[in-house]
């Protein structure tokens, strides 16, 4: 991919929140997205139309984290009154709400099978959910980490978090295997390259880091943004040949991945990017702020 086809021509404004926008995600195609913020709503919208399609209330402080099935038919959201909350995306229900942290909740993940949902707390541990069983327990409670957790990724078969305590943990479910990386920075985000070789690290030194799944080697620290304070995302290009992430002036980035150059810079937000998520198959992607906004952008 050239830097010719990055996006960064604004094609939408999606207006709505009041106050920060604390995530935006696309779904699994792309066509749609969702938003949730400091107003304690997840909104649906079409962001190539530019289309607000529905708003989901019933949380009861802030939302920080969405997630959506594969079929579009579920969606599970957490934030600052420690649930995670299941919903049904086309009459707005909530299905269940799992109550089990002892703190503010991070971040959400389904699994593939949308059967489990994976969360990341405040209280230093990830707890898995049965969403088909009435129980509101945790089915799996992991709690060897030394700080908050604040981002949670998962494989067919393991469950991975970032936490400020400096470390991405791998857990492999089926044999109950646990590995630590330790990057001495605190870790506010994490994501996967697209064929799952790779972790991206968000750290609070204003540094990415990229470290190589299978040997836990740090491959590339990508530098040139502002992230001291606030949690934000970041994530690789479909194409996993640039690295993307937002930065706390307003500014979106991106990283040659292998070279870890900036290859380009653009004014985005007029405040703090807490969000970016990169289209599946097009050059497109989503940036939230807390200006209050999400702002689509193409090539």
């Amino acid at each position: 991919m050239s830097t010719s086809e990055l996006p960064r021509k604004e094609a939408n404004v999606l207006k709505g929140h009041e106050g920060a926008v604390l995530a935006a995600r696309f779904n699994s195609d792309g066509n749609y997205c969702l938003s949730c913020g400091k107003d304690r709503t997840i909104r649906l919208w079409n962001p190539h139309r530019g289309i607000h399609i529905k708003t989901y209330k019933s949380h009861g402080r802030e939302v920080r984290d969405v997630h959506v099935t594969v079929d579009n038919s579920k969606l599970c959201s957490c934030g600052g009154d420690r649930q995670i909350f299941y919903w049904d995306v086309s009459t707005g229900r909530v299905i269940r709400k799992f109550r089990g942290h002892d703190g503010e909740v991070n971040a959400v993940k389904f699994n593939e099978y949308a059967s489990v949902v994976v969360s990341a707390g405040y209280d230093r541990s990830l707890r898995a959910w049965d969403c088909r069983s009435h129980s509101t327990e945790p089915i799996q409670i992991i709690d060897s980490f030394l700080d908050t957790v604040m981002s949670v990724c998962l494989t067919k078969t393991e469950i991975i978090g970032g936490s400020v305590d400096g470390t991405v943990r791998t857990f492999d479910i089926r044999i109950g295997r646990e590995i630590s990386d330790d990057l001495g920075q605190p870790v506010n985000c994490i994501s996967l390259s697209n064929d799952n070789n790779c972790i991206l690290a968000n750290c609070l030194d204003s540094t990415l880091r990229l470290l190589d799944r299978s040997t836990g080697e740090l491959l590339q620290e990508y530098k040139g943004h502002a992230c001291k304070s606030y949690k934000m995302d970041c994530c690789l290009t479909n194409s996993d040949a640039h690295v993307t992430g937002g930065s706390e002036d307003g500014s979106i980035f991106f990283w040659d991945l292998v070279d870890a150059s900036v290859v380009s810079k653009f004014q985005a937000h007029s405040s703090v990017v807490t969000s970016v998520s990169y289209h599946p198959k097009d050059n497109c992607m989503i940036t939230s702020s807390v200006d209050g906004t999400v702002r689509v952008w193409k090539t």
